[in-house]
């Protein structure tokens, strides 16, 4: 029986990966003392170890650039014509994590110490701004490829716009860290930033590419959205109610961190019993994590997330129905969105 997703997801990845590479590359001729630049970059895509060793870790499943060609084949154009775009978007994916680890003061990304701990924060902050740099010149590839001159000006205006939204979406969830009265509705707002916009681009971008008409477009870019979003609050589910053998970390983490989840705000805004045990100070109460979970369960938190899961869900389907995907490449974006919908970690 054959599987599309797997066959094209095994003809793109390379493509995709090479095309980085190319972009994410020192020139031919630089100076030994600028090999630290390049290899902070190349570490922090798995392919160098500390040392600037060549390695090959396995960096996650690049599902945004995946999708960029998907959609692109799916409505009708070259993936190949795609690919500058695709690996545009997973650079610039990578560097907002580079910056994110230095404001989260993460420690780890993907079993390994972040930049920032290795090479401390303004050569961290540097590598970032380089990535956003060398995501532009990706795209500026397009050209190369054949795409028409007002498509590429469109795909440049519209991944700015995007980066900008990431920004937002950034200073909302660093801004909550402050505060006590975040709503729900800023919550979804924030998540659209800083997770969804990215998502939709990669399918808008793919579709553009293809040289689809605009009511397409819009069909594949608010079917990236409202995966982007169903994708986000699944997350937030698992967060606190998954099954720790197949997440990979503790059910009780996204509680113990008091993280501003969707599940929590909600039941923040139902239940005076909870806003009370938030109120407590850290270590005070032996018993959070229970008391915190009985009375998310209390305000039916996990079934409000649930709902909406299902709403953002139904909503991606829909869309990507109507944009009318074609080929095997049609096919493996629904394999890929009902992957995507119904994981468990």
């Amino acid at each position: 029986m054959s599987n599309p997703l797997k066959s094209l997801t095994e003809e793109y990845l390379p493509a995709i990966d090479t095309e980085m590479r190319s972009v994410l590359h020192e020139p031919d001729g630089m100076a030994p003392a600028d090999d630290l630049f390049y290899g902070m970059i190349h570490y922090h895509m798995g392919w160098k170890d500390q040392d600037l060793e060549r390695m090959m870790l396995n960096s996650g499943k690049r599902i945004r650039p995946l999708l960029s060609l998907l959609t692109c084949n799916a409505a009708g154009g070259a993936w190949e014509q795609a690919v500058p775009a695709a690996a545009a978007i997973e650079i610039i994916h990578n560097f907002s994590l580079v910056h994110d680890d230095i404001q989260d003061a993460s420690d780890t990304r993907r079993g390994r110490q972040t930049v920032w701990t290795l090479w401390g924060a303004p050569q961290a902050i540097n590598t970032g701004d380089a990535m956003f740099a060398m995501a532009h010149l990706s795209l500026n590839r397009l050209a190369d490829r054949g795409v028409p001159p007002a498509n590429v000006v469109r795909a440049f205006r519209r991944f700015d716009e995007t980066c900008v939204r990431l920004t937002q979406g950034q200073y909302a969830d660093m801004s909550f860290e402050t505060r006590d009265d975040v709503t729900t509705d800023e919550y979804m707002d924030m998540i659209t930033g800083k997770t969804a916009v990215l998502i939709a681009l990669s399918a808008e971008l793919g579709a553009l590419i293809a040289g689809a008409d605009d009511e397409t477009i819009n069909h594949y870019a608010t079917f990236g959205r409202d995966l982007g979003l169903a994708f986000q609050i699944q997350d937030d589910i698992l967060g606190i109610w998954g099954d720790e053998s197949l997440t990979g970390k503790s059910a009780a983490t996204d509680i113990e961190t008091r993280k501003k989840s969707l599940p929590v705000l909600y039941g923040l805004e139902q239940s005076a019993a909870l806003r009370d045990l938030y109120a407590q100070p850290d270590g005070s109460n032996d018993n959070f994590v229970r008391d915190a979970v009985t009375s998310l369960d209390a305000t039916d938190a996990r079934a409000y997330a649930t709902e909406l899961v299902t709403e953002y869900s139904n909503s991606a389907l829909g869309n990507l129905e109507a944009a009318a995907p074609q080929g095997d490449a049609g096919v493996a974006l629904f394999q890929l969105t009902d992957q995507l919908l119904h994981r468990n970690y």
